[in-house]
């Protein structure tokens, strides 16, 4: 097994991962191939267990406010996983927000990574479900998803989205992450943090409910980016990232947005992995690259280096 695996399936602590958005469809081949070089040589040099590859939805339908930046369909990230970043020998979590698909298309899929059976085929994944909007139309459900993973590629290591903001209104994300359990998924990585209260709530929750149910916690990677300019923190606010105020306010009056996003990061992490340690919790961190500009890429592979010397 590899060592992210046997991470994921022992519920251990501390996997590192690194996430990444692929570059935006309808570009040449020869720019493609020349954005994939850039980010192996990134990548390549980093201790971390595993790669994450993001698929976009446009979520327009979730809010009513204008998005601060227009929606870019991307290349497919099972595609560019396999077509682009094959030179890279790390293991790769593809997101699939499964709304997008058929069910024609999604059952081929997990065929063909079930039939797959070269060192580079994507083993892992996250499914990821619709905005929480009936204005938003799918086509196919998360059940339909999971019921199908669990019957044409249940050797699939499946993961779960988890989102500690909402914990704070409804109170009930421990109990998704139950539910999602018994769905087949075995770790769970969250939506980009900022409020590390909302995560301590989240994490109290989910261990005191595993051992009402006596049931073994799975690891859960929390998700942290940098960001670099009062206009990515508005993004990050519409995306549905809670930032509390007195954050926000530090954020936008410190003169470098980027370097107290990167201490704000570092002091989230250490504070859970501490809440964590205290409950024997699994967790780990998902240091999230999504940004172009050089100054956020390379704050990310500096937290990259931080973080690991956290577990």
């Amino acid at each position: 097994m590899s060592t992210l695996q046997q991470k994921i399936l022992s519920r251990q602590n501390g996997i590192l991962l690194y996430g990444l958005t692929p570059p935006k469809a309808g570009q040449s081949e020869e720019r493609l191939r020349e954005i994939a070089e850039k980010q192996i040589a990134r990548v390549r040099n980093l201790a971390i267990d595993g790669l994450v590859l993001y698929d976009i939805q446009s979520e327009a339908e979730r809010t009513t406010v204008e998005r601060p930046f227009p929606f870019i369909a991307t290349v497919d990230p099972d595609v560019y996983s396999r077509d682009y970043l094959k030179q890279l020998a790390l293991p790769k979590i593809v997101y699939r927000c499964v709304g997008k698909y058929s069910r024609d298309e999604f059952t081929r899929w997990l065929a063909a990574e079930n039939e797959d059976d070269s060192q580079t085929s994507n083993r892992y994944s996250v499914f990821v479900g619709a905005a929480a909007t009936k204005a938003q139309r799918t086509q196919l459900s998360m059940s339909e998803a999971y019921a199908l993973r669990n019957k044409l590629n249940p050797d699939l290591i499946l993961g779960g989205v988890t989102i500690p903001e909402r914990h704070l209104k409804r109170e009930d994300e421990h109990l998704r992450l139950a539910q999602k359990i018994s769905n087949g998924c075995s770790f769970f990585v969250s939506q980009a943090v900022y409020n590390v209260e909302a995560s301590k709530n989240l994490l109290s929750d989910y261990y005191y409910a595993c051992l009402e149910q006596d049931q073994k916690p799975r690891p859960i990677i929390f998700t942290i980016t940098p960001c670099g300019s009062p206009k990515t923190l508005e993004f990050m606010k519409w995306l549905g990232i809670n930032i509390p105020r007195w954050l926000e306010n530090d954020l936008l009056n410190s003169g470098d947005i980027l370097q107290k996003s990167v201490d704000l990061c570092r002091a989230t992490m250490r504070e859970l992995i501490a809440y964590a340690a205290e409950k024997n919790l699994p967790i780990g961190c998902n240091v999230e690259s999504v940004a172009v500009r050089k100054a956020e890429i390379e704050a990310s592979v500096q937290l990259v280096e931080d973080i690991r010397t956290y577990f």
